[in-house]
Parts: structure tokens; sequence; C-alpha cells
């Protein structure tokens, strides 16, 4: 019993300092605003492509016929969390380009400069990033935040 809740105490703890460590670095902003013109914007322009749950194309791994690949998810069962801000908004902006993927490298993705503003572009990486919620991922994050920061 001791052990089981030295365990759980430290395992509460851990998340815990996880979750000040990110709020230190605004990884997790919960402005209610921003997070709702983000969900409506991702359902507007995101959700027939990456899913209302944010659960993706099926077999987003696989390639298509077509030979380009399906929309990941955007929950943490695929990779969109391993990507730094930077790189996400880049991504959501300007489509798949150099150097966000090779030189004529083909895919489903738009670019969304144009169609939304930058504002929209970050509420609806704010209203992606709300759905990130295991220790795990906020740690990773957080290093990932760190070490863009030593740069």
């Amino acid at each position: 019993m001791h052990i089981s809740r030295t365990c759980t105490t430290a395992t509460g703890i851990r998340t815990a300092v996880t979750i000040l460590l990110l709020s230190a670095c605004g990884e997790r902003a919960d402005d209610p605003a921003q997070i709702a013109l983000g969900q409506k914007v991702y359902a507007q322009h995101c959700a027939a492509c990456h899913g209302a749950r944010l659960e993706g194309q099926p077999n987003w791994r696989e390639r298509m016929p077509n030979g380009r690949m399906p929309a990941p998810p955007h929950d943490e069962s695929g990779h969109t969390w391993h990507h730094t801000d930077q790189v996400l908004f880049g991504i959501t902006k300007n489509g798949l380009v150099p150097p966000y993927a090779p030189r004529n490298y083909e895919s489903d993705m738009p670019a969304f400069a144009g169609k939304l503003s930058d504002d929209e572009i970050q509420a609806v990486l704010a209203y992606i990033k709300r759905h990130w919620t295991s220790a795990d991922v906020l740690a990773a994050r957080a290093e990932m935040t760190r070490n863009m920061e030593k740069r």
C-alpha cells in the first residue's frame, strides 16, 4: 500500500511539475475565446480531412493509390505533436513545401495563407494542442520548447 501511494504521489508530482513548466513556456495558453475560435475554424476547414475528433483518415501511415499520404490525426496518436509550433504554423499557412517537406512533395494539405488569418491559424493550433494532455506528450513538448529557445 505504501509503495502504491508513493508511486501515485510521484506521478502526480511529475504531472504537476510538467504542467507548471509548460505554463511557464507558454505551451498551454488556455484562452477560452481563442480555443472556441480554433474549434470553429477547425470544424470548417480541417475536420473534413483530419476528422471531427482529430482522428485523421484511416490508414494514415500508408500511401493512397495516388501516392499521397492520408491526413494524419492531430490527437496524441498522430505525429503532429512532434513538431514545433513554428513548423505547424508554417505547414498550415504555406502547405507542405520546403522547408517543411522535400521539393516537389505532393500532398492534399492545402496552404491556408489568404484563406485564414494568422490569428485563426494560431487559434486552430491552440485548439489542437488543447487535446494533448498526457504527461509524456506534455513533457516532450516542454523539452522541444526548451531546445528551440537554446538556438
